[in-house]
């Protein structure tokens, strides 16, 4: 059963569908890898080209990662579809030339730092962090897997990087939240409160005050998260627009079935929701 409070709540919700996202979290999540055309140039038999990705696919089904060697070497990585949309914010929003420092401040477990390594390639820098311990190991692991040689991975607190004043070119920021986009699984579901959702929402303004600094004049900083609650989405990108002086841009999605413009007090974003496009969150 998914938790009440959700179900009332995502009632009111004008950009979403309560019967057709309930329906979805139902059902088996799409499996989707990314290639890591660096090691491996092949396409899995029976698989599907993700539309905003151009080395995204679906597969017919999921493989056992911890038994496949090409998994081990860096060759693909396991990630959701949603999440590889950064690939058209880059494209978008970056011409590919110039030099670019980047920062993935919440790195773990590494999907978005290694498609980002891949999208700046060898004109640009990549710091991937993580804070807790255990987690940016995991980072470090599958980093290393991934080969690239311009990243580094750091274990920090996000107003370390207050100490680098206007560095980043771009800041991503995959906030800690709610996890409602994982309800597929029962511990996700058991472990939500709207409670917890208010915590989380207040964590992501102080992630994102402590980390702003860091980012360089008309720099441009990602924010997601895997959650629909708006509390945690377009009330915090409205929030930190009107407390630095911030502006959203506009991402060109006339290509991309599915995806949910989002148009909250003046701000834009994007929602990838199931049952609309196919991907978990």
């Amino acid at each position: 059963m998914l938790p009440g409070d959700f179900i009332e709540r995502i009632r009111f919700q004008p950009y979403l569908d309560q019967d057709v996202l309930i329906k979805a979290l139902e059902e088996p999540a799409p499996v989707s890898v990314r290639i890591n055309t660096g090691k491996w140039s092949h396409i899995p038999a029976g698989a599907e080209p993700i539309p905003w990705c151009v080395n995204g696919y679906y597969l017919n089904e999921r493989p056992s990662y911890t038994l496949d060697p090409l998994f081990h070497a860096g060759c693909y990585y396991p990630q959701e579809a949603s999440g590889m949309f950064l690939e058209q914010v880059f494209r978008q929003l970056f011409r590919g030339e110039e030099f670019t420092r980047a920062l993935d401040l919440c790195g773990a477990p590494g999907g978005k730092s290694t498609h980002l390594s891949t999208l700046i390639g060898g004109n640009g820098f990549l710091v991937a962090n993580e804070v807790i311990r255990q987690r940016a190991l995991i980072l470090a692991e599958n980093i290393t897997k991934w080969g690239l040689a311009n990243s580094m991975v750091t274990q920090n607190d996000p107003a370390a990087f207050g100490a680098l004043p206007g560095f980043f070119d771009l800041m991503l920021v995959d906030a800690p939240c709610s996890g409602e986009g994982m309800f597929r699984d029962q511990v996700a579901r058991d472990q939500w409160s709207a409670d917890n959702a208010r915590l989380c929402s207040e964590r992501q303004r102080r992630i994102l005050t402590d980390a702003w600094p860091a980012l360089k004049k008309n720099g441009i900083l990602v924010y997601s998260t895997c959650t629909f609650n708006p509390s945690e989405n377009e009330e915090n990108v409205k929030w930190l627009v009107s407390e630095r002086d911030a502006e959203t841009l506009k991402i060109d999605i006339s290509g991309f079935e599915g995806i949910k413009e989002i148009i909250h007090e003046g701000i834009y974003g994007y929602g990838f929701h199931p049952g609309r496009i196919r991907g978990p969150l």
